[in-house]
């Protein structure tokens, strides 16, 4: 009898990992080397299940699944949008919800209004090109920033800003606030094309445990 070979899981760091944990444990899948925070293990395995896991930052998690280092994946939607790898997205896992909008000095909603030639800073130059150029029309000057967008347009680099917002506290202690909304953000599952073929059952059946349990979460907070 051939023996079943491990699927890797490749998790992104923080509080997503924990949570995206949580969940598995609620359809049977732990791992219980992974509980250890002492550890210096990179790859944690679950021997029984054939399980293996590991934690990556979020920009490269697409990557490790894209390539098949990873059979399944956890990130953010922004990731996959900013991204664009070729993984097929299977399930929204409900938790790590945000927004990902349009913000900056009130006056600069009328900027955005008429279509004007205005600087955008953004930690997601893909996401913001998309929705000037695509959606919007607008012809706009993209920057690429890593840190604090928000200084953007507070010292002048940027007319506005594109980044995720959460509770919008940090807009407002800056006098900044949200003018547009592109997209709901949360924890998407993504899995291999070849991995989704080649272990068809295995990923089904995780998937189909995984979406009762999202599924039923959702009805009981009424959404």
């Amino acid at each position: 009898m051939e023996e079943k070979r491990y699927l890797t899981f490749a998790l992104t760091k923080g509080r997503l990992a924990d949570k995206t944990l949580a969940l598995l444990e609620k359809v049977g899948i732990t791992c219980e080397e992974m509980k250890d925070k002492s550890s210096r293990k990179l790859i944690f395995v679950n021997e029984e299940l054939k399980l293996k896991f590991f934690l990556a930052k979020g920009p490269d998690v697409p990557t490790y699944v894209e390539y098949g280092a990873a059979d399944i994946g956890v990130t953010g939607k922004d990731i996959l949008l900013e991204e664009g790898r070729r993984v097929y997205e299977v399930l929204d896992l409900g938790f790590g919800k945000c927004r990902m909008c349009v913000c900056g000095p009130k006056e600069a909603r009328e900027l955005l209004k008429h279509h004007e030639m205005i600087r955008v800073a953004s930690k997601y130059p893909v996401i913001a090109k998309d929705y000037f150029y695509d959606k919007k029309h607008q012809t706009v000057d993209i920057i690429k920033l890593n840190g604090s967008v928000e200084l953007g347009p507070i010292v002048g680099l940027s007319d506005v800003i594109v980044d995720i917002v959460e509770t919008g506290g940090t807009l407002k202690e800056n006098g900044l606030e949200v003018l547009e909304e592109i997209c709901p953000i949360s924890a998407r599952m993504i899995v291999n094309p070849v991995s989704m073929q080649m272990e068809s059952e295995r990923i089904r059946k995780i998937l189909k445990s995984l979406r009762e349990i999202t599924e039923g979460e959702g009805k009981e907070k009424g959404l």
